[in-house]
């Protein structure tokens, strides 16, 4: 898939079809996201990569919007250690966000979905996955092949008109 199809093929995956993701698709979603922009290359996050099953039904009882990880072949937590100040913590942010979406459209060129969730229970999630006290579970990506359709380009993506979003010299 060219880079501009994976873009607008993209989109928010919750229902995966049974079977296993290959592993060399889900070490190249994982070079991704280690390829992916970093402030002062700084790099503070981690990734595990979950594709038991016993495993992922666990991770799916951390959050209200994890239940799709149940389901999924795989799962990649994102990990991200206490930040020491505000600074840290936006650049944190900021730098896995960047990380999150180059997975996502590394697994979208391959016709891989992807479904991110927040973490609400963070002693849980920790417990599930051994990291230490002083990390963060901050995100987990859910990622196999959509149940429904394949992933293809989308013609008419329900979003705000690009004229209203996009302003020029001012707003």
């Amino acid at each position: 898939m060219e880079t501009w199809d994976a873009i607008c093929a993209r989109r928010n995956v919750r229902s995966y079809q049974p079977g296993l993701v290959p592993g060399d698709h889900l070490a190249r979603i994982v070079e991704a996201g280690w390829r992916a922009p970093s402030a002062s290359n700084r790099q503070h996050w981690d990734f595990i990569v979950v594709t038991d099953r016993d495993r992922l039904a666990e991770l799916a009882t951390v959050w209200q919007g994890a239940r799709h990880i149940a389901g999924a072949p795989a799962a990649i937590a994102l990990v991200l250690p206490e930040p020491a100040d505000d600074r840290a913590r936006v650049l944190d942010q900021y730098d896995l966000g960047q990380a999150t979406y180059a997975m996502m459209l590394a697994a979208a060129d391959m016709g891989i979905g992807t479904g991110h969730s927040s973490v609400g229970d963070q002693d849980k999630a920790r417990a599930i996955l051994g990291v230490p006290d002083d990390h963060q579970v901050a995100y987990l990506l859910g990622i196999g092949y959509p149940a429904d359709r394949s992933l293809r380009p989308i013609m008419k993506p329900n979003r705000r008109p690009l004229d209203e979003v996009v302003h020029q010299q001012h707003w």
